[in-house]
């Protein structure tokens, strides 16, 4: 069991949490919602004991062991499949010490003690974790040091959900995986034994994986039974039975107060006023929650429908060596209505796929036939480093518009849902988020017939993503969706493409039969 009494959290002087207490029983799959910068991932500091409180205490059973993926990721020449079995530090410990044991009676302790956790099946295991995340047997048995970035921190999961902690600690798990392996990981949490708490934008895996919600909201914590289409729909009902709390209570409050000045100077009621005025000053207002808005996303229509099909590509190849092709024979058409998803795990070919489309690619081999005047509007993670660091939002808008009053160019800089304050920023001090609102207005300026967009969610919170959902489905043009998040796929696209083995082919299921492929 975790319990968090009284916690206050501050950081530089500003307050996080105020005065939070919740209890998670011991088993229980919790997610951790709320804004981004708020300070979820500072309250796993003060759980994990590396931030002190300002006040109140963390409460867990001696000897709880607490596990979270490692802030850096591996990059060792050690073979990633023993750098996951080394993070069961005990079992790590006992064939350490079983190598050098000279005492028999020591030596069959060890033994023993290894039989108990099952260590002669700890190699069949951290291969089934790593599989699961996206890696094959070949290169299970690679050095860490090959891998990218993102495939390390997948390494750096595989090790702590390998260590299986009393409680784990997963601090936005799905960023660095592609759809494949945030379906395994939502079954994995589903299934793990012990205490779960996940810090996440993911509806489908909150709602998949957990049972309960924290929510952190104006530096306070409330906790919620249920997943988080519960949380939500629960969260909502008690909000509007505030709000009618709250204006029955000025009614009444205002009946007294009316009541109270007509009669307060008048002999025959000037007790009852009085008794009035009394029952005014004790009465406690109920607090009416305001809550604070997320701007939408806009995409402007194209001023021109461009006759389809928009896109036809006929027996092409792409890649980006010569003679080294990532795609083979790609033969397909896209109209101006489609709304289609692109599946296939990291490393398939979707990026190269999007980029063909987007005209960033040729193909080496084969047709790519582009309907006249189309307009095409690309956004891709990678992109968040091309913006200026210097330059703040306005200065980015103003070279597309740059004959345009100023007025003008802020009103479109508002539109992407930036406030004052940010888009007088430079982009280097914005966070993720920003500057993905920045480069998907920058990105759908001119009004686009096409839009392709390659992982969009990565820096977005649960809320905007809902409304990057609402824009999507109100977009007037095609769109090309790589992503993680079943949600959006599922709330947004009308057809899935598999992207697979150097093909790409039309996928005739849905997400939940795609998952058993």
């Amino acid at each position: 069991m975790l319990i968090l009494d009284d916690i206050s959290v501050r950081i530089a002087g500003r307050l996080l949490i105020d005065h939070a207490s919740v209890t998670l029983p011991a088993g229980s799959k919790t997610g951790f919602v709320g804004r981004n910068g708020t300070g979820k991932s500072t309250l796993f500091r003060v759980i994990t004991g590396d931030l002190a409180p300002e006040t109140g205490s963390i409460s867990l059973p001696k000897n709880t062991r607490i596990g979270q993926v490692a802030q850096e990721a591996p990059g060792t020449d050690e073979a990633l499949i023993e750098i996951v079995m080394k993070a069961d530090k005990e079992r790590a410990a006992l064939l350490e010490e079983a190598a050098t044991a000279t005492d028999p009676h020591r030596i069959a302790e060890i033994h023993t003690r290894l039989a108990d956790i099952n260590a002669h099946s700890a190699e069949a295991r951290a291969g089934a974790i790593l599989s699961g995340l996206g890696f094959s047997a070949e290169a299970q048995r690679q050095p860490a040091s090959a891998f990218s970035g993102g495939w390390r921190m997948r390494v750096a999961l595989a090790a702590v959900l390998f260590a299986e902690p009393d409680l784990l600690l997963l601090d936005e798990p799905t960023n660095y995986l592609d759809l494949e392996g945030v379906l395994w990981l939502v079954d994995y949490v589903k299934r793990y034994p012990y205490t779960v708490i996940i810090i996440s934008h993911d509806r489908d895996l909150l709602n998949s994986a957990t049972s309960s919600i924290m929510h952190l909201d104006q530096k306070k914590i409330s906790f919620w039974r249920g997943n988080y289409d519960q949380f939500e729909r629960q969260r909502h009902e008690m909000l509007e039975l505030q709000q009618k709390a709250h204006a029955k209570q000025e009614a009444h409050r205002k009946h007294m107060e009316s009541f109270v000045e007509r009669f307060r100077a008048k002999a025959s009621k000037a007790r009852q006023a009085q008794s009035r005025m009394k029952a005014l000053e004790k009465l406690k207002p109920i607090e009416l929650y305001v809550e604070s808005n997320v701007q939408p996303f806009r995409f402007p229509d194209a001023e021109k429908k461009a006759a389809s099909p928009i896109i036809a590509l006929d027996n092409a190849d792409v890649g980006y060596v010569p003679g080294k092709p990532v795609l083979r024979n790609v033969t397909l058409r896209i109209d101006n209505d489609d709304r289609i998803a692109l599946l296939g795990s990291n490393g398939n070919g979707k990026s190269t796929l999007a980029k063909l489309i987007a005209g960033r690619l040729m193909p080496e081999k084969g047709t790519l036939t582009v309907s006249p005047n189309l307009k095409v509007a690309f956004f891709a993670q990678h992109q968040l480093d091309d913006l200026v660091p210097e330059d703040n939002a306005i200065e980015h808008v103003r070279k597309l518009m740059p004959t345009e009053p100023e007025a003008k160019v802020r009103a479109r800089v508002a539109q992407m849902g930036l406030s004052i304050e940010k888009m007088l920023t430079p982009a280097k001090d914005l966070s993720g988020g920003e500057k993905a609102r920045l480069l998907m207005g920058l990105a759908t300026f001119h009004g686009p017939n096409l839009l392709i967009l390659d992982e969009p969610t990565n820096h977005l919170d649960i809320d905007s993503r809902e409304e990057l959902v609402h824009a999507l489905n109100a977009f007037n043009g095609a769109v090309i969706l790589i992503a993680h998040d079943r949600h959006l796929i599922e709330a947004t696209m009308e057809r899935l493409w598999l992207v697979r083995e150097g093909g790409v082919k039309t996928f005739e299921g849905d997400l939940d039969e795609y998952r058993q492929i």
